[in-house]
């Protein structure tokens, strides 16, 4: 392509139409053509719902009979008709294909709806429980979905809102830790990298609209399997953003491959949005900074240099400090000297010798401070001398730089007296050091088989996880970027074992910070013991199945242990955290959780109002994840609660009106309606900064438009 465009020019030269023509038809070829990563976006993804009602026109897959372990018929079917039976229902199906359809008839009971992510869907969600220990703190919310539905639920209720996201996805190995299209990716697919990547930039694109564009991070975690190919496709995905890399040591005992170096490290994507950028740490990251090795404060010297820092860009910053002749100590400052005399020109006062900003070299200068604010300074103890120069007897001025002060006025550097000529003895606080973190990181606490797989045991006794990342490790890694943002709202649509909210718990718990979780994962059993439960007639969405699902059995229970301290038998958890914040893990955390499942609405049953109960928890997540959920709006038709509103009975609207003039603490206010100008009116009534949101069009115009995204 570069070629083409050398030739271009120099056609532009000799023939402006010709070159205008071509230009206009390589314009158009280019936009057709994939410049960059280039795979295959594959048929579009589909996912099973069992327990979702079979209805007339649902699409579906017919199941393989009970105790049977083998795949079953992955084609999809059309429910043309439902007819009950003795012993059911069944439906009349037609094939859905390009070709010629064939026509079959099955038992409802052995049919599961099946949803193609080129679908619309209109989602709700299904309260399964809660834990309440933190008070008037938000919730934790942890959903259990296919996750690509689950982010496109999300861009309802935080559009633009999540401060970090933090994903572990599939590594893609060969190993069975995935699927696409209800099919596990063996290792010799030879698509399994396009299949990757594929399942990868559908949920890229819809995160890329729930990240704040202003200030917020994602986090990817990766092996050497897919990283080259991963960094491209954030590239591609994210063109705005600033991208780095950092290895990241998670086995230090390593993992041995025969004829290969053994792999001791992973990879770790930081992609930064607006002004988002790594805080300094107490810690590079690469060396274990010990117990006792307090560094010293760093004093500067107070002579500008580089460039611009001659005496003639500013002249009155050059004037000179008046040391004792006999013993060096500080005397007085003087006025700054005019720019057409030289410091040879200047007498000191008696007994002393005038020191000024010259360098080695001769040069003349810059001080960093002014006459009087060097004085201020020196009344403070901000300023010393270095001792005596042998050979001329001047000492050198040193002074703390503002970001210094800073830190000794907020007590991270101790004051411990002063010297006798007044300037202060200082020391770091320990542990109020900072750093720049480094791109290789090397932590004991960053060790996944001590620091994640112990903590699954230690929550859930006798359960098992495969490979769940260091606690810490996902600490440290959002530390960076929200320790300053108490309030923030973390995102993991990978969640798995429930690290990632453990993590947010651990740094609210350090700084008393209000953040919030969302905790995404499905209720996939694994490989193993799949062919178990099939061979026992079990299915996907019967209870004995489901028990053992990821998140049933892993994920809710680990965050509700972490929360309460006690395993789910009620036995006190047995261990203590360490590193950042030492504290037994029995004590819990002063946090809520609330639990859902998503589910599948029809458009018609959320206009009518039919399907308020599963839209009412997306209200509550939108408005905060705050206080309590409102579920029934009585026979007022409203309701208001500490944070969020409901109206939908506008012939009350006085009433409702009455109620919000009584509280100040309501920030959002949904109003069901499809008049637009009651709701124009309702929106004229509250306060200017209530948001207001007109339902049920905001939804249903929300998920219309994510179809335009051409998955």
């Amino acid at each position: 392509m570069s070629r083409l465009t050398d030739l271009m020019r120099q056609l532009r030269a000799t023939d402006p139409q010709l070159s205008a023509d071509l230009e206009k038809e390589i314009t158009a070829l280019t936009q057709r053509r994939s410049f960059g990563l280039v795979f295959e976006r594959h048929q579009p993804e589909a996912v099973e719902l069992p327990g979702q009602k079979i209805r007339r026109g649902s699409k579906v897959r017919i199941l393989p009979a009970r105790g049977e372990t083998a795949k079953g018929d992955q084609r999809l079917w059309a429910v043309e008709s439902l007819s009950k039976t003795e012993t059911g229902k069944t439906a009349t199906l037609l094939e859905i294909t390009n070709g010629e359809p064939e026509e079959a008839t099955a038992d409802v009971a052995d049919l599961v709806v099946v949803a193609e992510f080129e679908d619309k869907i209109y989602p709700g969600l299904v309260e399964t429980g809660r834990v309440a220990n933190g008070g008037d703190k938000p919730f934790h919310t942890v959903i259990n979905a296919e996750n690509f539905h689950a982010l496109e639920m999300l861009t309802y209720t935080h559009r633009g809102k999540i401060d970090a996201i933090y994903i572990d996805p599939p590594y893609n190995t060969g190993a069975r830790d995935w699927k696409y299209n209800n099919d596990y990716v063996e290792g010799d697919d030879d698509y399994r990298h396009s299949k990757w990547l594929a399942f990868m930039e559908r949920r890229l694109l819809v995160a890329k609209d729930l990240l704040n564009p202003d200030d917020s991070v994602l986090i990817v975690t990766i092996d050497e399997k897919e990283y080259l190919r991963l960094g491209m496709l954030l590239e591609q995905t994210f063109p705005g953003a600033d991208i780095q890399m950092i290895a990241s040591v998670i086995n230090p005992s390593g993992s041995s491959r025969t004829g290969r170096f053994s792999r001791t490290d992973e990879y770790i994507f930081f992609v930064m949005f607006g002004s988002s950028f790594v805080k300094p740490s107490n810690s590079d990251m690469l060396r274990e900074v010990k117990a006792d090795a307090i560094p010293q404060v760093r004093w500067n010297g107070l002579i500008r240099n580089g460039e611009g820092s001659l005496r003639t860009r500013i002249p009155s910053m050059f004037w000179p400090i008046h040391l004792d002749k006999e013993d060096g100590t500080y005397h007085s400052v003087g006025a700054p000297l005019n720019i057409d005399l030289h410091p040879d020109d200047y007498t000191p006062p008696d007994g002393t010798v005038a020191v000024w900003p010259i360098d080695g070299y001769g040069r003349e200068l810059m001080w960093r401070l002014s006459p009087q604010t060097f004085t201020d300074y020196l009344a403070k103890g901000y300023v010393r001398f270095s001792k005596r120069d042998v050979t001329t007897g001047l000492r050198s001025p040193q002074y703390l730089q503002s970001g210094m002060v800073a830190k000794v006025e907020s007590g991270d550097i101790e004051v411990l007296g002063r010297n006798p000529e007044g300037d202060l003895k200082l020391r770091y606080r320990e542990g109020a050091k900072t750093y720049a973190p480094m791109t290789t990181w090397n932590k004991v606490s960053h060790s996944a088989a001590e620091h994640g797989a112990w903590f699954v045991k230690a929550c859930l006794p006798g359960r098992k996880f495969p490979y769940p990342k260091s606690l810490y490790a996902v600490e440290d890694a959002l530390r960076f970027f929200i320790k300053e943002k108490p309030e923030a709202v973390v995102l993991d649509f990978f969640s798995g074992s429930g690290t990632t909210a453990h993590a947010v718990m651990r740094l609210n718990k350090q700084d008393g910070g209000r953040r919030r979780s969302i905790a995404i994962t499905n209720n996939e059993v694994g490989a193993d013991e799949q062919v178990k439960l099939r061979k026992q007639g079990l299915r996907p969405g019967d209870p004995d199945w489901d028990k053992w699902g990821i998140c049933d059995y892993i994920t809710k229970p680990r965050i509700k242990a972490a929360i309460t301290g006690l395993t789910p038998d009620g036995d006190p958890i047995k261990g203590d955290y360490k590193f950042t914040d030492e504290f037994p893990m029995a004590d819990g955390f002063e946090e809520n959780a609330a639990f859902f499942t998503l589910t599948y609405e029809t458009p018609f049953s959320v206009r009518h109002n039919r399907a308020f109960s599963r839209i009412a928890p997306m209200l509550w997540m939108r408005a905060g994840s705050t206080g309590r959920l409102i579920d029934d709006l009585g026979d007022d038709g409203w309701n208001v609660s500490e944070v969020y509103a409901v109206l939908e009975n506008t012939d009350n609207a006085d009433e409702f009106l009455s109620a919000m003039r009584q509280t100040d603490t309501v920030k959002t206010v949904f109003v069901i309606t499809e008049n637009a100008s009651a709701f124009q009116m309702i929106c004229r009534e509250l306060p200017s900064e209530v948001h207001t949101v007109q339902l049920y069009e905001s939804y249903l115009q929300n998920f219309e438009i994510n179809q335009s995204r051409g998955f």
